[in-house]
């Protein structure tokens, strides 16, 4: 048993994991940066250490500092909940050379999947069906100008490292394609250290479904109820359900076993996300997330496990807490990111000092997520994230409902929200319906919500 862990994050992912740490009895050790002194998660960790500067490079990103830190608190593994290191094999490599366990998959299995273009060629092998596109990583703007006329435009460029909605551009032809593989890749290289690239053909207006799974070092592995994540912006989840209304009970099934299939054979341990897009009801891969995800919320509530102490105990060599017979999927789950955004004025991040905050808790079937309290800061260094507000519920219309009227009761001033955006969209009838895909936000409801606010 793990007796004291460091969390290599910040945020409301931080103050969840310290959480799951705390009723499993291990103390939990933050790292944090100057910007982050007075964060929720630093006052509620067991010790808390300064490793740098506020941008992410001098702290988050600096895996010299984080493993020098738990080596001197004496530290026997390493949480990285989502985004920063948590899909960095060479982290997970210092980790294992350092005997810090890290709480997710081993460095072999990030390389394999952690990279998007590697996990598409993997799952080529496995029979899983994947998106036209590049064979693996672009060599140069050369080859992807070749791959481009090969599969036709539009194309995708997407970080091969990527992640968040990080490093994607799209191109209609040669000189947009010219723009969106000089861009992706520098911005690519300054979030990830990683300006490898590769292509898939657009396809656009399609549901984006993902399946989460966990498996241990025992041959077992367990997928969850798919996530409908088809409502976003930018490629950045603006609002997440489960199940997917378009997926049925024999498609679950399948996309199931396919997945368990796929883990199993490449000896993959702890938990992941299989990423789909799904097109005139056909399935096609489009990544992997080799870590947590911040919409993991509602796997948790539909399928009723924890995830976070599900990860802890399979990193310490236990078997899976529950197995594929005790998962639900007879429920409904919601989300909702409450950001720090300006949707008015192109959703312009919104940084201060948040006043008079009322988070709605209390009622059955409610969970909010939070790093935040009354007085904390919004930094302009790293996401704008205020809270994740999560209803579950037995079927959409009841949870729907309820969502609403706490999407209402939440408030915060001294920072402009997303906080209307978000309640007018669950008021769609679109929404409602389940009739939208991953471009509905952008082409349709947006549109029409900017008419009505102007």
């Amino acid at each position: 048993m793990f007796k004291k862990v460091l969390i290599a994050n910040r945020g409301e992912i931080a103050v969840q994991i310290i959480r799951s740490l705390h009723e499993m009895n291990i103390k939990a050790v933050a790292v944090y940066s100057t910007a982050d002194r007075d964060s929720m998660f630093v006052k509620m960790a067991d010790e808390a250490y300064c490793i740098g500067g506020p941008f992410p490079s001098e702290s988050y990103l600096n895996m010299a500092a984080i493993i020098d830190t738990a080596c001197l608190s004496g530290c026997d593994a390493i949480h990285p909940g989502y985004g920063f290191l948590s899909e960095n094999a060479e982290f997970s490599h210092l980790c294992a050379d350092c005997h810090i366990k890290f709480i997710g998959p081993d460095y072999r299995s990030i390389e394999l999947m952690g990279n998007k273009a590697n996990a598409k060629e993997t799952m080529k092998k496995n029979h899983v069906p994947t998106i036209p596109g590049s064979d693996g990583v672009l060599k140069s703007l050369d080859d992807a100008l070749n791959h481009a006329h090969r599969i036709g435009y539009p194309v995708m460029i997407k970080a091969s490292a990527g992640g968040g909605g990080k490093g994607i551009r799209r191109a209609n032809n040669d000189e947009e394609l010219k723009n969106a593989y000089n861009t992706s890749y520098q911005e690519a290289k300054l979030d990830f250290d990683d300006g490898s690239l590769y292509m898939e053909k657009d396809l656009s207006h399609a549901k984006h479904v993902e399946m989460q799974f966990i498996a241990d070092q025992f041959g077992h592995a367990v997928y969850f109820p798919e996530r409908d994540c088809s409502l976003q912006r930018n490629h950045q989840k603006v609002l997440e359900e489960s199940p997917c209304s378009a997926v049925s009970p024999e498609q679950r099934k399948h996309m199931g076993e396919l997945i368990s299939h796929a883990v199993k054979e490449i000896g993959y341990e702890n938990t992941g996300t299989f990423e789909f897009l799904m097109k005139n009801n056909h399935f096609y891969f489009m990544e992997m997330n080799a870590r947590l995800q911040v919409e993991h919320t509602i796997t948790e509530e539909v399928a009723n496990v924890e995830l976070i102490k599900a990860q802890i105990l399979v990193a310490e060599g236990e078997p899976l807490p529950f197995k594929q017979s005790d998962i639900q999927d007879n429920s409904y789950a919601v989300e909702c990111r409450i950001n720090a955004e300006d949707p008015a004025h192109n959703f312009m991040p919104s940084p201060g000092k948040i006043k008079n905050a009322n988070f709605a808790f209390g009622t059955k079937g409610v969970r909010i997520d939070s790093g935040v309290k009354d007085g904390s800061v919004i930094s302009p260094y790293y996401d704008s994230m205020i809270a994740k507000i999560i209803v579950h519920m037995p079927n959409k219309k009841s949870a729907v409902n309820k969502m609403k009227r706490v999407i209402k009761e939440f408030k915060i001033d001294g920072v402009k929200t997303n906080r209307q955006f978000l309640y007018d969209l669950l008021n769609d009838k679109q929404f409602n319906s389940g009739n939208f895909d991953n471009m509905y936000i952008e082409t349709n409801f947006l549109k029409e919500w900017l008419k009505k606010v102007e």
